[in-house]
Formats: C-alpha cells, structure tokens, sequence
C-alpha cells in the first residue's frame, strides 16, 4: 500500500501510514452476527487531535446497546460503524508542537459519538488521551478508559464521595463496580458490595469490607443506610433505594432511560438526590485512575480476550454478562 501525508498542520510528526486499514465494523441495526471485518481508510487527524495506532480496546455493554439499534432515535444513519469507546495503542501522528511523539504508549477514552476503537487506526483529541507508564500492559490499560471512567466520575462527581461515607456498590463484581470498589475503597470509605454469592471472595478482595448477596436479600431491605449507593448494574432505582439513603445521601446511575433522566431533574431540590450519569472523556481523569494503578490501590480483572476479528463473540460474552472484571479485545 502507498503511504499517505495527512496534512493536519502545517508540521506534522508521523510514522509511515498506509492509506488503508483493516476495521470491524456493523452496516445495520442487529444482533452480534452484523459484525465483519472490512477495510476502511484511515480517518485523517484534524488540528488538535492524535491518530492512534490501536493495539488494543475492550467491550462495554453501550457497544452492544448501540449495534442492536436501541439508541438509533439519538444516533441515526451513518453506517458503516466501526464500534468501541476504548483505546490502548501508541501514537501514530501528532502535531510538531505536541506534548506526544510517534511511538508514545497511550490510552484514549474516543470522544466520537459512535466509537471508532475497534480498527487498526483511529483519531481522538489530545485532551482525552494519557500517557502509558512501563507498568501497565496495553490489554490492562484498554479496559480502563470507560468502564474506569465512569466510576470515578460517578463517585467523585456526581456522588459527591467523602472520606469515612458508607458506599454502596450495586453490580459491584462487573466492570464498572469492579473499579468502583476499589476508587471508594482509595477514599478511605466503608464499601458494601452487591453481587452474586460466587463473586463475594472477589468482591472482598478487590476491598469491600461487606457482601449483600442479591439473591438472598435486598439491599433496599436491610435496615442498613448508605451515605452514597451507586448503581454499577443499572438495576436498582432511585424510588427504592431512598429509603436507605442517609440524610443528604445521594444515588447515582449509568442506566440512561427517560425515568432515570427525570429522577434527575425532580430529585434536584431534594436532600437525598439522585442522578443518572454519562460518562464524560477526559485525561486528567485517566491520569488519576493511572495514578492509582502505580499507587497499587487499582486492579485490573480480565474476565476473558479476544481477537478484534472475534468481536461478534466478545460482544455476545458481555450480553450474556459478564460476573468478573472486563472483556479485552487484542488487535493482532
């Protein structure tokens, strides 16, 4: 293949890249079987942004939300689509006066609506990508950006976490309560967990210093009372879980549905709050999450890996759900 210039800027640094790469992408609503591999040119980098070389990304569940079409009132047209949030790869072409260099190891959380992480190549702004230290392998790194994301900012942000709150983490064993644990945990919290009974030794090693298995009992039912209750799983809702709500405490969702954005919107002026969230990129964010992985208060779990060519099956993986940890994808 020949090699292609992209003049972003008036100076550009790069290495060689083809004109073409390979991508996964859907070209219609459906199942995981609409998934296939094709050839895609490379997507040109504009002023302000990197093209990132993708070693690997991982699979979230608003992947698979988006292929079978559940969000197409928001997201029309525009096939195909080349799927994923998340990026560990190294950079590719950057601006002169870049804080990055060809070659550097990064991750990116992609601030394009639909994805693009799921390809050889893709293009994402400077302010959501961060730099990889030597410690942290790429397919570790790929199954932080969002899912990590997410739980910081739903605890940080919008839960308004504190040292010494009782946190409650429903969905506490899947890849967004995996690392909410151990983020609350960092906040020197007291961290109920809610899972399955066989991911209890998971949970308590990952720091939670209690387990409510959620098949024998609610949490709603205990008696017990939570300062901050973030629902991981986007199971529970608001209405019930007040009631176990300190004074001032606050709920926090990821499920995006029209209850949850008007649970926020009439919880507003209220003492206990609730909030449904979406995740916004954002590198400092990824720098901190990072800094705790070198602190050694961040651990990754992989729940299993798959080639990019086996997407189909990575994407059924986290449909049928996924108890421990994230689904990797490796590209190559």
């Amino acid at each position: 293949m020949s090699t292609q210039i992209h003049e972003a800027d008036a100076t550009a640094r790069r290495h060689p890249i083809a004109q073409t790469m390979h991508a996964m992408v859907y070209d219609g609503y459906g199942n995981a079987d609409v998934l296939h591999r094709t050839e895609l040119p490379i997507p040109r980098r504009l002023p302000g942004q990197l093209l990132l070389a993708v070693q690997a990304s991982s699979v979230n569940p608003i992947d698979y939300r988006l292929r079978r079409g559940e969000l197409k009132g928001l997201l029309p047209f525009g096939f195909p689509r080349v799927p994923g949030y998340d990026i560990a790869g190294t950079v590719a072409e950057c601006a002169d006066d870049s804080a990055f260099q060809p070659g550097d190891r990064v991750i990116a959380y992609l601030d394009h609506i639909r994805g693009g992480a799921c390809a050889d190549y893709a293009v994402c702004s400077i302010d959501v990508t961060a730099k990889l230290p030597d410690s942290l392998p790429d397919e570790e790194a790929a199954a932080i950006p969002l899912a990590g994301t997410t739980a910081l900012q739903s605890l940080r942000d919008h839960g308004k976490i504190q040292a010494g709150q009782r946190v409650l983490i429903n969905g506490a064993s899947g890849g967004v309560g995996m690392f909410a644990v151990q983020i609350a945990k960092s906040f020197n919290c007291f961290v109920t967990a809610v899972a399955s009974a066989p991911n209890e030794a998971f949970c308590r090693q990952l720091g939670a210093d209690e387990f409510i298995d959620y098949g024998e009992v609610s949490f709603t039912e205990t008696g017990a009372r939570w300062d901050l209750i973030f629902d991981a799983a986007g199971k529970s809702g608001y209405l019930e879980s007040r009631r176990v709500l300190s004074d001032s405490g606050r709920f926090v969702s990821t499920e995006p549905d029209v209850q949850g954005m008007m649970m926020s919107v009439l919880t507003w002026p209220l003492s206990k709050r609730g909030k449904v969230m979406l995740a916004k990129p954002n590198a400092d964010d990824l720098r901190t999450l990072i800094d705790l992985y070198e602190r050694g208060k961040l651990k990754i779990t992989i729940d299993s890996r798959f080639p990019f060519t086996e997407l189909g099956a990575a994407h059924r993986r986290v449909e049928d759900g996924v108890d421990r940890g994230k689904v990797v994808l490796l590209n190559g």
